[in-house]
């Protein structure tokens, strides 16, 4: 099978790390990228080997040989980004956060239904060895019924109104950067929240800096997550059930390791090596499912990403008051 082709718009940190990690696998092959710049493109395309350099992301889209676009740009941009992509016939996988909100996310949705082509949001944590291993572990009942989630993802940031995490013109906050982990974390064990409490401390510049919050579930579930951009915390997560637990080791998004202790305190643990950050695997993702015709995962569902959208617009309501 020839590999997807993929055009990169956005030439970022995080667009480096795709290249890196995509270079990993067979099924996937970076054929253009594109930039706000033509000097931010042709610098991507010497370290990264991509032939066909655009300066301009109108130019990306309407290359032919595209089949895909990686949506890399900050969070303020990602749906006009991605619909650009779709209205030039581009499957998207966008990165998360997949939007500013909710109705930038049911936009993007809309239009990639209507247009009848593959989107999904960028959560790459979905799709790493040890979260699919954790997926099967909870479908077999190891843990027996789930009663709460733990999560949390804090790093420290030097206090710059210059740095993208705290421009609120860029979309800047902890909630967005580092909070839609444990969120997403939380969504996927127990689905959406029926309540929503939150305390969100503002920083220097108002965006939010620091958020704690607690979830419930119809099920009488909880989930009890944090994020800051204040302090490098220990970044680990847990799933507590009535038959045994699951204790991720930091940084729990990122490939890692993971213990099962039963409620008699007996432990079984589990160590999945892998190359790269581990965005390889959503890419893998993305083209297995369009060559098979869907046109979304089951893994990373666009309904669930509208409503992680929903649930995270709820917290940063708390922002105000």
């Amino acid at each position: 099978m020839n590999p997807l082709r993929w055009g990169v718009l956005g030439t970022g940190r995080i667009a480096q790390t795709f290249a890196s990690d995509l270079s990993l696998v067979d099924d996937g092959v970076i054929v253009a990228v594109g930039s706000r710049s033509q000097g931010g493109a042709d610098q991507y395309g010497d370290t990264f080997h991509v032939a066909r350099r655009y300066g301009s992301y109108s130019a990306l889209v309407a290359d032919p040989d595209v089949e895909a676009i990686y949506v890399a740009t900050p969070h303020p941009f990602h749906a006009q980004n991605a619909c650009l992509a779709l209205e030039h016939g581009k499957h998207v996988l966008v990165e998360k956060a997949f939007a500013m909100n909710a109705d930038e996310a049911r936009a993007v949705v809309s239009m990639a239904r209507s247009t009848n082509l593959f989107a999904m949001e960028a959560m790459w944590t979905r799709f790493l060895p040890h979260v699919v291993a954790l997926r099967d572990l909870l479908a077999d009942g190891a843990v027996g019924t789930v009663v709460a989630v733990h999560a949390d993802h804090g790093k420290w940031f030097e206090l710059d109104a210059t740095s993208r995490l705290f421009a609120p013109e860029l979309g800047g906050g902890a909630l967005l950067d580092l909070g839609i982990y444990p969120v997403s974390f939380a969504s996927m064990v127990l689905g959406q929240p029926t309540t929503v409490r939150a305390l969100v401390t503002p920083t220097f510049t108002g965006v939010d800096g620091q958020s704690s919050m607690l979830f419930g579930y119809d099920s009488g579930a909880h989930a009890v997550l944090t994020c800051t951009s204040r302090a490098r915390s220990a970044t680990r997560a847990s799933i507590v059930g009535t038959e045994a637990r699951i204790d991720l080791d930091g940084d729990f998004y990122a490939p890692t390791s993971f213990t099962l202790t039963t409620r008699r305190g007996e432990t079984t643990s589990f160590d999945f090596p892998s190359q790269g950050r581990g965005l390889q695997y959503q890419a893998a993702e993305v083209a297995w499912r369009i060559r098979c015709g869907e046109r979304e995962s089951p893994v990373m569902p666009l309904d669930e990403t509208v409503a992680i959208m929903e649930t995270m617009d709820e917290v940063l309501a708390h922002l105000a008051t």
